[in-house]
């Protein structure tokens, strides 16, 4: 897989401020983000189909790469450019064949374990997480708060790019980076941010200084 995984926003209208998904998404982009996830979990198929689109038309023309959570048939309905799966979702091998060779599949994780069989299933990159305290997401104990020394370890464990994922802020995305990920994937750090484009451009800053520490 050939893309920049340094930023990575996933979208939740609850976390906007009172902005659209699709607006928030354009101003993400103007900031330069380097892959925007259609998440919206607690909106209807058609809801996420319907917001889904607009923000196709966005990434489209920016030549941003964009995947939907979990739903392999939204992913193809939009055109998008591939999916991110997680543990209660279709096998990396099935989201393959309805989607494509060229397709992007994402996968979540949180141990060395489960990082290597996604590997050896055919994912293309990891989410790994959650890295940090984060109520963006319900997660099991085990799944929650991993720190940096995990995302250390699976680093030294899978040769796929990865992104940090949970509590993620342009304060601590340097630590993740050092640590072994390839970017860092944010819900609140953008979404709720004043100026999302902004808030992009110093993510990404954030980057660039843990790649520069490694």
């Amino acid at each position: 897989m050939n893309i920049s995984m340094g930023t990575y926003l996933v979208t939740q209208s609850d976390r906007s401020g009172g902005r659209s998904t699709p607006d928030v998404v354009q101003t993400a982009v103007d900031g330069g983000v380097d892959v925007v996830q259609l998440r919206e979990k607690h909106a209807s198929a058609r809801d996420r189909y319907e917001v889904g689109r607009e923000i196709r038309a966005v990434t489209a023309d920016a030549g941003v790469p964009l995947v939907v959570n979990d739903r392999v048939d939204i992913a193809a309905a939009i055109d998008a450019d591939g999916v991110h799966l997680g543990d209660d979702d279709v096998p990396v091998s099935v989201a393959r064949e309805q989607l494509g060779d060229d397709a992007i599949v994402g996968r979540s994780v949180s141990t060395v374990a489960g990082a290597r069989a996604a590997e050896e299933a055919g994912a293309d990159y990891l989410g790994v997480g959650a890295v940090f305290a984060t109520d963006t997401k319900n997660t099991d104990p085990e799944q929650s708060e991993i720190g940096t020394e995990r995302v250390s370890a699976i680093a030294d464990a899978v040769s796929i790019p990865f992104v940090g994922i949970g509590g993620v802020t342009p304060d601590n995305a340097a630590d993740v980076v050092a640590a072994g990920a390839d970017g860092v994937a944010v819900v609140s750090a953008i979404t709720a941010a004043d100026d999302p484009a902004d808030a992009t451009r110093h993510l990404a800053d954030s980057v660039a200084a843990g790649r520069d520490r490694r």
